[in-house]
């Protein structure tokens, strides 16, 4: 397991820390024939020996990514570049996983990680947290949000449903970790935030609406960190 740490390291290091804006700009332009691009690569598997201490993993992660890279070069356009930046750093991770395994054939037996309660505890959680809840505040919210139609309201397109998500995860996590206090202060915060609008009528369905969706995304937060600490306690 501690060469798959080393390989992900050397992958964040080769792609974010020691790859200048300049490259990753050059290798859009000019694409295949950017001499960045064969540099980048290159660099990505010296790290790999360097870290690992096998020429022939070095030079198969160097390929791969090479391949990858490439692909993503000429899929993307100036719209899905951040679509593509997901989709090339999972291809990334996956394509080290898969190269782990096939050069140290791993027992994946002893990890037996998706056989325990903890790991399908939390990922129905957090599945819970990112996805399912902010469908059930809409839902839930539904009758006042068709109010709010016709409103001025400029906002970020989409920055609410994330906003949204990094709080619920952020007071899981407190939970868990038994500090409830900043619980508190983060309600306090954003309430703070919206008091502003209170003072302009128009805006006070706008500000109470977020102030429901804002306890609403609070309480199933909490919710959800108290039973699974529970549930962490009594499954073993």
């Amino acid at each position: 397991m501690m060469v798959m740490v080393k390989l992900i390291l050397a992958h964040l290091l080769g792609d974010f820390l020691l790859q200048p804006t300049s490259w990753v700009k050059e290798k859009e332009t000019s694409k295949i024939k950017s001499p960045k691009l064969y540099l980048h690569v290159l660099l990505h598997g010296v790290l790999v020996y360097l870290f690992v201490g096998n020429w022939s993993l070095a030079i198969a992660v160097l390929l791969v990514h090479f391949a990858i890279d490439t692909l993503k070069v000429y899929a993307q356009k100036e719209t899905t570049k951040v679509q593509w930046f997901w989709i090339d750093q999972s291809l990334h991770i996956l394509s080290l996983l898969n190269l782990y395994y096939f050069w140290f054939r791993p027992d994946w037996q002893n990890i037996a990680l998706f056989e325990t309660p903890i790991f399908w505890i939390y990922a129905t959680a957090i599945l819970f947290l990112t996805s399912v809840s902010g469908i059930l505040i809409q839902v839930v919210l539904k009758k006042w949000s068709d109010d709010l139609v016709g409103l001025e309201n400029d906002s970020l397109k989409d920055a609410g449903r994330y906003i949204g998500i990094l709080e619920r995860l952020l007071i899981f996590l407190l939970i868990i970790a038994g500090y409830w206090e900043p619980i508190g202060f983060l309600i306090a915060a954003k309430s703070i935030f919206r008091f502003g609008d209170l003072k302009e009528a128009k805006d006070r369905k706008l500000t109470e609406y977020i102030l429901m969706g804002t306890l609403l995304s609070f309480t199933l937060a909490i919710v959800v960190g108290v039973v699974v600490k529970y549930l962490s306690f009594t499954s073993f």
